[in-house]
């Protein structure tokens, strides 16, 4: 038995919000993300926090450029990289929904106790 390749977020043909969670999936992206909220980057900029090669932050800024996550511009020899914080919207839509669901839950536990608290 084979272990399982870890996912990079960049399967083909993966839809693109379940591109944005592999992404997000995984801390050094999540590092990634949270630097670039603070402005664009450089590569070098990037790795600078991270015990890992520069070649791994490339690809950890692949998985995050497919997902939708980061645009990487193009300015003589410097290759800012910006937060396209769209996806995260997307993200932030589809969690609404469970949101809902989880405030009734609430409510309803809420109209449980005060009935248990009016029955002592």
């Amino acid at each position: 038995m084979t272990a399982a390749a870890p996912d990079t977020g960049d399967a083909p043909g993966r839809d693109p919000l379940s591109a944005v969670f592999a992404a997000l999936a995984d801390p050094t992206r999540r590092a990634i993300l949270a630097r670039l909220a603070e402005g664009e980057a450089t590569v070098n900029q990037l790795a600078e926090p991270f015990p890992i090669s520069l070649q791994a932050v490339s690809k950890h800024l692949k998985v995050l450029e497919r997902a939708g996550l980061i645009t990487r511009g193009r300015e003589a020899q410097w290759r800012p990289c910006r937060l396209d914080a769209g996806p995260l919207r997307d993200v932030a839509d589809w969690i609404v929904a469970y949101e809902r669901f989880w405030e009734q839950r609430y409510d309803r536990l809420g109209g449980y106790l005060r009935r248990l608290q009016e029955e002592e």
